[in-house]
């Protein structure tokens, strides 16, 4: 068994992590259940993780305000439906055996708990995996910058950025296949270079506390449990 190089870590995945990749929106159970399984790997390895969701497999608010709704109404509706992904994630994960706790940033008792810092860190600390959703609650955030804060607050190691591309790249790879990786990156590199690792807010936060970001391919079978333990994959972002 491999042994974990972190103690505490944050998972950020899109939405498009849960959906069927053919259908290109929605939920896909078999694709839930897989990214499960991979986490569950991981979690038997004793690291406490925490995950942050998106929403956009449901409903992507930056798209719907392009096309004139308003900027409030758009991100509530985006923030509900990371509460729907990380339901589904939940349910995949306590069927495989894993106790998880769904905690929202946007009060819904009947459905997750309310986000309360110390509370998270118990979960964590009597093995339970914690999802965090509906962003940070507030308009005008995104789901990355909601990812920086949770890590920050619990005190995480490390901050996971999982993707469908192997790291960061000068360039889009699926259009420019002369596009090279970079293995690491300062914070300030990818601010300057405008790198679309994650939006500025959360890049600065991990800058300000110097906390590691790692992107890697979190859709290569086994790529979790590599990164976990400390191998070299993707694109490591620091100080």
């Amino acid at each position: 068994m491999k042994v974990p190089r972190y103690h505490r870590v944050v998972l950020k995945l899109s939405g498009e992590a849960l959906q069927d990749p053919a259908q290109g929106m929605g939920v896909d159970l078999s694709v839930v259940e897989a990214l499960a399984q991979e986490i569950q790997e991981v979690h038997a390895l004793g690291t406490q993780m925490a995950i942050v969701l998106g929403g956009g497999n449901i409903f992507r608010g930056a798209s719907s305000r392009a096309g004139g709704m308003d900027r409030p109404h758009a991100d509530y509706m985006g923030m509900l439906a990371t509460v729907i992904n990380g339901l589904a994630l939940q349910d995949a994960l306590e069927r495989i055996g894993v106790y998880t706790r769904v905690m929202t940033a946007i009060a819904m008792q009947q459905i997750a708990e309310p986000y309360i810092r110390r509370r998270a860190i118990r979960h964590l600390e009597k093995g339970r995996m914690v999802i965090f959703v509906a962003g940070t609650g507030n308009t005008h955030f995104s789901t990355d910058t909601a990812a920086s804060l949770r890590a920050l607050e619990i005190q995480a190691d490390v901050l996971l950025k999982g993707t469908k591309v192997d790291g960061v790249y000068d360039a889009d790879p699926v259009t420019h296949p002369e596009a090279k990786r970079f293995l690491t990156l300062t914070y300030l590199d990818v601010l300057q270079k405008r790198l679309t690792v994650m939006d500025s807010t959360a890049i600065s936060m991990c800058m300000e506390a110097k906390l590691p970001i790692v992107v890697f391919d979190m859709f290569h079978r086994g790529n979790l449990q590599r990164v976990v333990s400390g191998e070299s994959l993707g694109t490591r972002v620091q100080g």
